[in-house]
């Protein structure tokens, strides 16, 4: 309330001021200063409001780089003025009032710093980290952060012990250099004269050098009496070396003679001046070297910048002189050079900005020549990415006085475009001028869209000579069909505005617009075709795939139908086993046989479904004896694979004295039965009709059995 009440009373007073003075339109005024010092209030109150929690300094942001330039200063100052004072007592005593206070300023900017640096944000894998706990955390455990500690430990509380005029107690000031480095380093970063920097930043060096060489001259010439010798400072009390002027400058002076190994010095002749004086030469030695390499640096970067800028002239002139070329040419060629470096005119542009970003480089050449390009005819009302494409393409050409840029006749390769200079269109005697091109102008465009049906042929229609230096921009056809390429609408659109271009010029044939007609669609033909010859190519693979699918369920279906087969036959000596055991056979090995025999003659009538067929020629074949003539040993029949494929075919006995048949069938073989022999003189006679009678029932049962068993199989699979 008693606030509200004072502003009030102020507001009131300064209304009854200016209504004495300048009457109602004062009183107006008087408002308006109320509300600009409530704006007032309002801004101290947005500061003091400020939530530094959330204060991020970007390392990248502008006021970083200021902050880092301004921090330049306390740390200069500890390392001139800290040295200075503790040798120049003189000096130190006279100013100590404003020692003392540049002292605690340069400490508060050291507070400062630390603050900032805080807050500073650090990119991780890309993106700034603004998280003010792990900024602090990363702080706090770097031995930056160390550093600055140890540069603002308060040693200045010394001075109740030593006293006022020692101020080397704050020598932990000068740990701050890093700093120093850090900062000088973004300022050669973004300097536009980096040589000039790295020459200044030298100099700065060699002077600090220098101080503190004085420095420590000064204090050893007290410590071992002026004017004590010729080598030490003269007596301070000659009027002459008392000032401090004299004082300070006599002894920088003495310095730098020794550390720039310029020599005129005293001699020196006690002890501690011979070891000052070698660690001074040993100094002075780096200090030279330094120097020399410094500066040899920068003259070979600066030669190397004009390498880079300008062709090299001193290869030319070394070409030319080897071939003997005439004079006139030389001077030609000598001026030309010589209007390059007086003008600065830079010739590879492509090769200065080469490893810069690709779209670093497209937004400088958009910058730098998007203008003068977008001033072409054809070229206007064209997609902006097309512009963008193109003026990478750009190459900067410079042409003498009275040389020919083209000539009628010529092949067009290129278009140009005119940025600075002048330009006369010529007859072919070259002294008539028909027109003259300036700045802004171009030619050749139409030669190089190869616009069919241009009467011209793509060849130059007029002779194009420069009258004074002129600076061009060319655009070759090959750049120019390469960005088209990937811009087909643009493409369209440019080769219908050198069409209309050619019509108002008479220079287009109307059959050349037929025959761009008919080659259009030639090549909506070929499209077709080649559409139609992917999608054939596409079925054929997939038959392809196809066939080779089924070709491996055939091989895999072979496999399965031999691996039965040979199951079936291992399966045919366990069932000639079980018949074995059967009652009403024969017994010896007469019989024996002949009971084989007959269940062999059973299978074939089974599988073949020829029954009748197989018994009658059974009867034939039991009319006769089959026998052997063995060796007193008994001989036992052989079984014989045989193939079965189509049905109907069969295979009996056919002549006794044969060991055994060969049966096929669907390219598989089935073993056949042994044929009895003779054997300890036994012989083996035909059977009766009812002894076949009960081999085919057996042979029956057996087929039964069978069947049972193979479904059994099939079953499990």
């Amino acid at each position: 309330m008693d606030i509200t009440g004072d502003v009030s009373i102020r507001g009131n007073r300064w209304q009854r001021l200016f209504r004495r003075q300048q009457g109602q339109k004062a009183s107006g005024e008087g408002q308006d200063g109320v509300k600009d010092k409530g704006k007032h209030n309002t801004f101290l109150g947005m500061i003091l409001k400020f939530n530094w929690n959330e204060f991020i300094v970007d390392p990248a942001d502008q006021f970083y780089y200021v902050w880092i330039q301004v921090m330049i200063l306390p740390i200069v100052y500890n390392w001139v003025i800290i040295i200075l004072r503790t040798c120049f007592s003189m000096i130190a005593l006279s100013y100590l009032p404003v020692w003392l206070t540049l002292d605690y300023v340069s400490d508060l900017m050291y507070m400062i710093d630390m603050i900032i640096t805080l807050h500073t944000g650090y990119l991780d894998q890309g993106i700034l980290v603004k998280d003010l706990i792990q900024l602090r955390k990363r702080y706090l455990h770097s031995k930056h952060f160390l550093w600055d500690v140890a540069s603002i430990l308060p040693f200045d509380f010394l001075y109740f012990a030593f006293g006022i005029q020692t101020p080397l107690v704050r020598i932990n000031r000068l740990l701050r250099i890093p700093r120093l480095n850090e900062a000088l380093n973004r300022m050669e970063t973004r300097t536009s004269y980096p040589n000039t920097f790295r020459i200044a930043k030298l100099m700065i060096y060699i002077f600090v050098l220098i101080h503190w060489n004085t420095c420590l001259y000064f204090a050893l010439s007290s410590c071992l009496g002026f004017g004590s010798d010729r080598w030490v400072y003269p007596n301070i009390t000659d009027t002459e070396f008392g000032s401090m002027r004299r004082q300070y400058f006599y002894c920088f002076w003495f310095s730098a003679q020794i550390l720039t190994t310029v020599g005129d010095i005293p001699q020196p002749e006690r002890e501690e001046e011979f070891l000052f004086m070698i660690a001074d030469l040993l100094i002075a030695v780096l200090v030279f070297a330094s120097i020399v390499g410094n500066i040899g640096n920068v003259i070979t970067s600066l030669r190397d910048r004009d390498n880079v800028f300008f062709p090299n002239h001193e290869l030319v002139k070394a070409y030319l002189r080897s071939h003997h070329i005439s004079k006139e040419l030389r001077k030609r060629i000598n001026n030309w050079y010589q209007h390059l470096y007086i003008n600065k005119k830079i010739m590879r542009e492509n090769e200065i900005l080469e490893q810069l970003p690709l779209h670093m480089r497209t937004e400088i050449a958009v910058s730098v020549h998007l203008r003068t390009l977008s001033k072409v005819t054809i070229f206007q009302n064209c997609d902006r990415s097309l512009l963008e494409e193109l003026v990478l393409k750009l190459t900067p050409q410079v042409f003498s006085p009275g040389e020919y840029v083209c000539r009628k006749g010529d092949v067009g390769h290129e278009m140009y475009i005119i940025k600075e200079g002048k330009l006369a269109v010529v007859a072919d005697d070259g002294v008539t001028e028909f027109a003259v091109l300036s700045d802004g102008n171009f030619f050749g465009e139409i030669s190089i869209l190869n616009i069919k049906g241009n009467k011209s042929g793509n060849r130059r229609t007029a002779n194009i000579r420069s009258i004074g230096y002129s600076d061009l921009f060319s655009l070759s056809k090959e750049d120019l069909t390469d960005v088209l390429s990937e811009f087909p609408a643009a493409k369209r659109h440019l080769e219908e505005k050198g069409r209309q271009i050619l019509t108002k010029m008479g220079m287009l044939e109307e059959s050349g617009e037929k025959e761009e007609g008919e080659g259009e669609k030639v090549e909506t033909k070929i499209k077709r075709l080649e559409s139609t010859l992917e999608v054939l190519q596409t079925k054929l693979a997939r038959l392809m795939m196809e066939l080779e699918s089924s070709n491996r369920k055939m091989q895999a279906r072979v496999a399965q139908l031999e691996l039965e087969v040979s199951e079936l036959e291992t399966q045919l000596p366990e069932d000639d086993g079980e018949r074995d055991r059967t009652p009403g056979r024969g017994q010896g090995v007469g019989r024996e046989a002949e009971w084989e025999r007959e269940e062999a003659e059973g299978e074939e009538e089974e599988e073949e479904g020829s029954y009748m067929k197989g018994e009658k020629q059974g009867h034939g074949d039991d009319s006769n004896d089959v026998t052997k003539e063995g060796d007193g040993e008994s001989t036992k029949s052989t079984k014989e694979d045989a193939e079965r494929v189509v049905e109907g075919h069969k295979c009996g006995p056919k002549n006794p004295d044969n060991q055994g048949d060969k049966r096929e069938d669907d390219g598989e073989k089935i073993q056949g039965d042994d044929r009895p022999g003779k054997g300890d003189g036994a012989e083996i006679e035909p059977e009766n009709g009812k002894e076949k009678k009960s081999g085919k029932r057996e042979s029956e049962e057996g087929k039964e059995n069978r069947e049972e068993k193979d479904k059994g199989k099939k079953a499990e699979r």
